[in-house]
């Protein structure tokens, strides 16, 4: 009888422990949803992680572009006695040249193109900007100074500088300089007063893109309109440019053997 009941007792405590609620059964320690929250508080998403290293990695690449090799840009080819120093230079056949920092030097509007000029029978190799006497002219890209100088039958009061990217900007038929040869100038700086010194048939200023030596029309890189670059980087073709200069050259030639012959033929009447 006494097994009878203890087995009957048994039973009803396995049907009271089905009975009740699953939490009642596996009772958690009193501290631990603390503990959890702790650890899900002390978790960053994986995003964060990624954007703090492609941060980094900007960054890494951004000094590469502002801090330039001084030798190689500024240590070959320092001659301060010629707008070209690149005379003997070997000039790859492309190059890309990052532009993305471009001022533009004066607030005026294009008042005369790059290329071949019939009036005066010669190239005409770089962008007139409008000025009046005495409006600053400011460095387009971060650089150096190479030369300041006066040429009488040309540029008149011009500006050289060199720039990180490897490019050199012509400043021409200035009235003052505000800058020394080997001084450092960032972009937008001011480097001259405006002017129309040298050959010169008004006041404006004579601006000029090169790449070692190589004039390169200024429209092909700068939308002159809105005074902004096309791209962030510009990419340099030696051949496209041998072939634009050599049809220049040509087309000339051919305009002053066809003015030569007008004039022949006049006097003959």
């Amino acid at each position: 009888m006494i097994q009878l009941r203890h087995i009957a007792v048994a039973a009803a405590m396995t049907v009271m422990s089905a009975m009740m609620p699953a939490q009642a059964q596996f009772k958690l320690p009193d501290n631990h949803n603390k503990e959890h929250e702790d650890l899900l508080a002390s978790q960053k998403p994986l995003s964060a992680d990624i954007k703090v290293i492609n941060t980094l990695k900007y960054i890494s690449e951004l000094s590469k572009v502002e801090m330039p090799d001084e030798a190689e840009v500024y240590g070959e080819y320092w001659e301060s006695a010629s707008v070209n120093p690149y005379v003997n230079a070997v000039i790859p056949d492309t190059k890309d040249i990052d532009v993305s920092g471009y001022y533009h030097p004066v607030p005026g509007h294009v008042t005369s193109n790059y290329g071949y000029r019939p009036r005066f029978g010669r190239v005409h190799r770089g962008i007139d900007l409008k000025l009046a006497v005495g409006d600053t002219v400011r460095a387009a890209f971060d650089g150096k100074i190479r030369m300041t100088k006066f040429e009488r039958r040309g540029y008149g009061y011009y500006v050289v500088i060199r720039h990180d990217n490897g490019m050199e900007t012509v400043y021409g038929h200035l009235s003052r300089f505000l800058v020394k040869p080997d001084q450092r100038v960032k972009a937008g700086e001011p480097i001259a007063l405006g002017g129309n010194t040298g050959r010169s048939t008004g006041p404006h200023l004579h601006f000029e893109t090169r790449f070692m030596g190589v004039a390169i029309n200024p429209t092909q890189i700068i939308d002159f309109e809105n005074k902004v670059t096309h791209k962030d980087v510009f990419s340099f073709n030696k051949a496209v440019h041998n072939k634009v200069v050599a049809k220049k050259r040509t087309t000339a030639r051919r305009k002053a053997t066809a003015r030569r012959a007008t004039k022949r033929t006049s006097k003959k009447r």
